[in-house]
């Protein structure tokens, strides 16, 4: 993760600005903060190591929340989705660019260069070519939110099988685009990847949890590589019973957060550019300021270097936090020019 800059560095801020950690409103990660109640868990599950069939009902309970269906092939957990990116490059043909529909989660392009491929940020999916071996695209996208519509999706997968080429889609923030998911044709399709996270909607980022959804012989390499026992005992057992449960309960609160998130910004007059039910991404000419006051006030929002006039801010966990966020807000923006009184 050398040079890549991510959100959730609470430790950081505040070793920069001061306070303590308990005390920030950290929301610089596209992680839902109001995660279900965790569940009473037998001791064998944090005695034994994990066997098949812990896996075996996780990736069954992944299938039906993913796909809605008990049909198909089961997807690979997986020790976290960054641990696909790690081996993604070794699924890519040797000796052909890669193109990563930009700009997107960045470790895409780190781990390609790192392996040796030469990387193309590409706008859209128009832009790809026979000549691309691999094709990134993260759906919805990250920072902006932006969708690509499954039947382009396959359309491209298709498209780069005749001409041996992989077509990988990220679909970690996908909970929020269920109607555009492509996971489900993810094993009719040999050159087709698709990777889900399960921390983000559930807000158990720290679980270190995913699954990957593709041809058959492309997860038993997968899994080979993995090893044995990559996923922990505790991440299977809490992947199953919240995969199995009803998720209405928790779109709901997803919603009243985001609504929540939107209130604040509108509050403030603030450009928003797009994002989906767990972050907004924002412009605003002073965006470097604006991070340092919301700093200095201890609230933690997602800045990017390449990009200098965007904020990415993640969802508050109450009302009283949608209510302090919009105050700072205010109170930088009825500064002169835009700045902090």
């Amino acid at each position: 993760m050398a040079g890549i800059v991510h959100g959730g560095g609470l430790t950081a801020a505040v070793a920069r600005y001061g306070g303590r950690a308990e005390d920030w409103l950290d929301l610089s990660t596209g992680i839902n903060p109001c995660p279900p109640a965790l569940p009473d868990l037998p001791m064998a599950v944090w005695n034994r190591l994990p066997d098949a069939g812990l896996d075996l009902a996780a990736r069954k309970a992944a299938r039906r929340f993913y796909l809605g269906s008990d049909d198909g092939t089961l997807p690979v957990a997986v020790p976290g989705t960054q641990s696909f990116i790690q081996f993604l490059p070794l699924v890519a043909p040797v000796g052909r660019p890669v193109a990563i529909v930009s700009p997107t989660y960045g470790e895409y392009a780190h781990c390609f260069k790192a392996a040796g491929f030469a990387v193309e940020a590409i706008a859209s999916v128009d832009q790809i070519e026979d000549r691309h071996g691999a094709v990134i695209v993260v759906n919805p996208n990250n920072p902006d939110g932006r969708i690509a519509e499954r039947a382009t999706l396959l359309q491209l997968a298709a498209r780069l099988q005749e001409s041996g080429g992989h077509l990988h889609v990220d679909e970690a923030f996908g909970d929020s685009a269920f109607d555009q998911s492509v996971a489900a044709h993810a094993g009719s399709y040999p050159n087709l990847s698709v990777s889900r996270s399960f921390g983000k909607y559930f807000g158990m980022a720290g679980v270190r949890l995913g699954f990957v959804f593709a041809d058959p012989d492309l997860m038993e390499r997968l899994a080979q590589s993995l090893g044995p026992w990559p996923v922990s005992g505790p991440a299977l057992a809490i992947a199953e019973r919240f995969l199995s449960a009803d998720r209405s309960g928790l779109d709901a609160v997803i919603a009243e957060r985001h609504h929540g998130l939107i209130g604040a910004l509108n509050s403030a007059d603030l450009e928003i550019l797009g994002g989906t039910s767990l972050f907004a991404l924002v412009r605003h000419p002073e965006a470097g300021a604006l991070y340092e006051h919301l700093a200095n006030h201890h609230i933690l929002v997602r800045k990017f270097d390449y990009a200098p006039t965007w904020l990415r801010i993640g969802l508050a966990p109450d009302q009283a936090a949608d209510q302090h966020l919009a105050g700072i807000l205010k109170r930088f923006s009825s500064g002169p020019n835009g700045t902090a009184c």
